[in-house]
């Protein structure tokens, strides 16, 4: 199984990210979008294990307003740790999360550790999806859940010269699989209620208005910060990315799937 390596996401980047979706908040939708993850997941003193923690908000999130007990969240990156750190010792929390740098690789997690594993918009930065889901299935009590949302691409072919272009400007290691690939890896895995709900629609509506947010106040704000140079190149970014979610060959996507008891 392998993730990101490098410090893809640098200071001026977590800046730049957290203008856009929130402090904390490296991917869309903040806290509203995690509780529409989670809206049919009682997770009352769970102990979960968050994949891709980035900047905390995350994990605040799942604590404060959905209860959890206790969360794990783990990163490649030295930089989005030290950031969701901070947030989580200003709000008081570090008793009930916890935060570990990883390695790509094996989860570093005995069996059965976890009632909950949880990612928001992470694993698409990890491209063996059927070694991820293997892992996310050891370390599941049984009976545990498996609760995400990632960036999925439409299909199982070569990107479009449209979402080609889009990824390179990204500029991240992204490993896209399709909705097909995804359900075959949790299936494999042994997952049981495996359902994958598109959130194209959803995303096209919110891109626009982040793209507009990025042309006007939110972007000369956040211009102050990590210069008009990285905000106009965000801009780009958005602008390749809302033809590609019109066409669904991206495709935002809520997984959920069960570990049998």
């Amino acid at each position: 199984m392998e993730t990101q390596g490098s410090e893809h996401y640098h200071g001026r980047m977590i800046d730049m990210l957290q203008a856009v979706w929130g402090e904390g908040f490296l991917s869309p939708g903040g806290a509203d979008e995690v509780a529409r993850l989670v809206a049919d997941a009682d997770l009352a003193g769970a102990s979960m294990l968050d994949i891709g923690c980035g900047a905390g908000g995350i994990d605040i999130a799942l604590v404060r307003n959905h209860g959890a007990g206790y969360v794990t969240g783990i990163d490649v990156e030295d930089t989005v740790i030290g950031c969701a750190r901070a947030l989580i010792e200003r709000d008081s929390l570090s008793a009930r999360i916890g935060l570990v740098k990883v390695s790509p690789g094996p989860l570093p997690f005995p069996p059965g550790t976890f009632d909950v594993v949880f990612s928001k918009d992470s694993i698409v930065h990890i491209a063996d999806k059927h070694a991820l889901m293997l892992e996310v299935f050891r370390v599941l009590k049984p009976g545990g859940r498996f609760i995400a949302s990632d960036w999925l691409i439409g299909h199982d072919g070569a990107p479009s010269p449209a979402m080609a272009a889009y990824i390179a400007s990204e500029g991240l290691d992204f490993g896209m699989a399709s909705p097909g690939r995804y359900q075959d890896a949790l299936r494999s895995a042994a997952f049981v209620d495996v359902s994958v709900i598109s959130r194209n629609e959803w995303y096209r509506g919110l891109a626009r208005q982040e793209l507009e947010r990025l042309r006007g106040p939110v972007g000369a704000a956040a211009a102050r910060i990590v210069g008009q140079d990285f905000v106009d190149e965000n801009i780009a970014i958005w602008s390749r990315m809302i033809p590609v979610l019109d066409s669904g060959e991206h495709c935002p996507t809520h997984l959920r799937a069960r570990k049998p008891k």
